[in-house]
C-alpha cells in the first residue's frame, strides 16, 4: 500500500501539474527575459552615476536616507555607492548572460530558480531606489517576470514545465494587456472616437526611425489600427486561457502587434517582453507546425527540443511551486480588482517587492509635442548666435536627424525630458543637469549625443546655459522633400534664461 501511494500521487500530479507540451515555451521564456535583463544591467552601469550616483541628477544617499525599508526593499539601503552598484549590475550581466546561453539550465532543478531570484533581488534594489528615473510601468514588468520565470525550473533535467507557472505568465500577460485596453478606453476621447494614432507617433516620447513614415500612414488606417488595437487588447487576451490552438494564436496576435510598436517607436524592454510573454503561450505543436510550414523539409518532430517530457520532477520542486503559486494568488486580488475599478490605476505596484502589479499605458493622449532644448555659450555676453545646442541621443533636436532606433535599450534622461516639456513636477533633477553641464562633467556628459564644447578654444565648459521650449511637428511629405528635414519646429517661449555656474550653485545651495 506504501509502496503504491507515491506512484498514484505521481500520476495524479502528472496529469495537471506538469505540461510536458511547452519546452519551447520554457526555452522562451527564460532565455528572453535573461536577454533584457542583460540590457537592463547594461542601462545600469552606463547610467547610474550620472543620474543616481554619488554625483548624480538624484543621488540614491539621499533618497535613502530620507525614506524606509518599507517604502521600497533594497540591498542599496545598506551600501549604495556607486562602485557597490555599479559592480553588481556587472554581475548582474554576467549571470543573465548566462542564462541567455542556457548554462544554469543543465545543472539541478534548483540552479535556475535561484539564478532568477538573485537577478530579481539585485533589478528591484535599483528599481526600489531609482526614483523618477525608474518610474515606468516596465521596471515592475521586469521584476514580475523575472521572479516568475525562474519556477519553471531546468530544461536539463528531462523535467516538463510546471502547468502553474505557465498560467501565471499568461495571467501577467493578461494584464498587460487588458489593463493597457481599459486605461485607453477610460482615459482619453481619442481611443474611443479612434484618433488617437493621428496624434500618438508624433507625440510618443522617442519616436523611431519609422514613425514619421506611420505618422503619415492615411486617417482611415490610423482608424483600423485603433480599432485593431482594442480587440487586441480588450478582446484576445480572454483567449489566452482557452485551449489549444486557440490560446497559441491568441499568443501570436500579441506578438504581431507589438512586432508593430518595436517598428514605429522605443519604448525600453516593454514590447520586448510582451513578445516573450506571447510566445510563452504558444505550445510545441505549434512551434512544430510553423517550423515544418517555414522549412517543409524539416518534420514536425524535429522542430521541437526533446527536453521535459516526463510526467514527474522533485518533490522540492512541486513544493517549491505550489507555494509561490499560492503567493502570487493571493498578490493578484489586488490587480484584479483594479481592472474592474472605475478609477483604475496604470502602472501600480500594490506590494513593495512588485511581483503581481498594475499595467497600463497612454490613457491619454498628447495632441502636441513641445520639446525642451538646452543650449550652451562660452561668450562673456552672449548674442543670439553665441548658443550651441546639445543633442541628445534619442529625443528630437536636430529638425535634419532622423529619429533613431534605441529600443530595447533605455535612454532614462532623455525621457524624462519629454515629462519635463509635458509640465512635469519636480524640477531641481533639471536644475543639477544644467549645473553638470556648466562643470563638464564627464559622466553626464555621456549621457548626450556628444559635447559641443569639447573642442571649443574657449575651454572644455560653457560660461552659460539656457533653456527654451520649442513645438514640434512632422515635416510634410512635401516639406521633407524640399529641405530633407524630418521636424518643424518653433519657438514657444523660455524655461531657463541664462544662468552662469556660480549663480546656479547658489540657486541650488551647493559648493563648488
Amino acid at each position: 500500500m506504501a509502496d503504491g501511494w507515491p506512484g498514484r500521487v505521481e500520476t495524479w500530479l502528472g496529469s495537471w501539474f506538469w505540461a510536458p507540451d511547452y519546452d519551447v515555451a520554457r526555452e522562451v521564456l527564460q532565455r528572453g527575459t535573461a536577454a533584457v535583463l542583460v540590457v537592463a544591467f547594461v542601462v545600469v552601469v552606463r547610467q547610474w552615476r550620472p543620474l543616481l550616483g554619488e554625483r548624480g541628477l538624484l543621488p540614491v544617499g539621499a533618497f535613502v536616507a530620507r525614506t524606509s525599508w518599507r517604502d521600497g526593499p533594497s540591498v542599496l539601503r545598506w551600501r549604495c555607492s556607486d562602485q557597490f552598484v555599479v559592480g553588481t549590475a556587472w554581475c548582474g550581466v554576467v549571470l543573465a548572460g548566462l542564462l541567455v546561453v542556457g548554462v544554469p539550465q543543465r545543472g539541478p532543478w534548483w540552479v535556475t530558480p535561484l539564478a532568477f531570484v538573485l537577478l530579481w533581488a539585485a533589478y528591484l534594489s535599483v528599481v526600489n531606489v531609482g526614483q523618477r528615473f525608474y518610474g515606468f510601468g516596465w521596471e515592475s514588468l521586469l521584476c514580475e517576470v523575472t521572479f516568475l520565470v525562474g519556477w519553471l525550473g531546468s530544461s536539463g533535467g528531462g523535467v516538463a514545465p510546471p502547468a502553474l507557472v505557465l498560467l501565471a505568465a499568461r495571467w501577467c500577460l493578461f494584464r498587460v494587456e487588458l489593463g493597457a485596453g481599459l486605461i485607453k478606453i477610460r482615459g482619453d476621447r481619442a481611443w474611443r472616437d479612434l484618433t488617437a494614432l493621428n496624434y500618438h507617433h508624433e507625440t510618443q516620447p522617442l519616436p523611431g526611425p519609422f514613425s514619421w513614415h506611420a505618422h503619415h500612414l492615411p486617417r482611415w488606417w490610423h482608424r483600423v489600427e485603433v480599432a485593431g488595437n482594442h480587440v487586441t487588447q480588450l478582446v484576445v487576451p480572454f483567449a489566452l486561457f482557452a485551449p489549444q490552438p486557440v490560446a497559441s494564436v491568441a499568443g501570436g496576435v500579441v506578438v504581431l502587434t507589438q512586432a508593430w510598436l518595436l517598428v514605429t517607436g522605443n519604448f525600453a524592454w516593454l514590447n520586448w517582453l510582451t513578445v516573450v510573454l506571447g510566445l510563452g503561450v504558444v505550445n510545441d505543436d505549434a512551434w512544430a507546425a510553423v517550423g515544418s510550414w517555414l522549412v517543409p523539409a524539416l518534420g514536425a518532430g524535429e522542430q521541437v527540443p526533446d527536453g521535459g517530457t516526463g510526467l514527474g520532477g522533485p518533490a522540492a520542486l512541486v513544493g517549491a511551486v505550489l507555494g509561490v503559486s499560492a503567493l502570487l494568488l493571493v498578490l493578484s486580488v489586488r490587480p484584479a480588482r483594479n481592472l474592474v475599478a472605475r478609477r483604475q490605476l496604470m502602472n501600480a505596484s500594490f506590494e513593495p517587492f512588485r511581483l503581481v502589479n498594475a499595467y497600463g499605458a497612454f490613457g491619454s493622449v498628447s495632441r502636441r509635442r513641445d520639446e525642451v532644448v538646452i543650449e550652451g555659450s562660452t561668450a562673456s555676453s552672449p548674442g543670439p548666435e553665441d548658443w550651441v545646442e546639445y543633442a541628445f541621443r534619442g529625443k528630437p533636436g536636430d529638425v535634419g536627424r532622423r529619429p533613431p532606433q534605441v529600443a530595447p535599450y533605455h535612454l532614462r534622461l532623455d525621457w524624462q525630458m519629454w515629462f519635463l516639456a509635458l509640465g512635469s513636477p519636480g524640477t531641481r533633477w533639471f536644475e543639477v543637469l544644467l549645473l553638470r553641464l556648466l562643470e563638464a562633467d564627464r559622466p553626464t556628459l555621456r549621457l548626450v549625443e556628444a559635447d559641443p564644447f569639447a573642442d571649443d578654444p574657449a575651454g572644455p565648459a560653457p560660461r552659460w546655459v539656457r533653456a527654451r521650449v520649442f513645438r514640434y511637428r512632422y515635416s510634410t511629405r512635401d516639406e521633407r522633400r524640399r529641405s530633407g528635414d524630418w521636424w518643424v519646429r518653433e519657438e514657444r517661449g523660455t524655461l531657463v534664461d541664462p544662468v552662469d555656474l556660480a549663480r546656479l550653485r547658489h540657486l541650488l545651495g551647493v559648493g563648488a
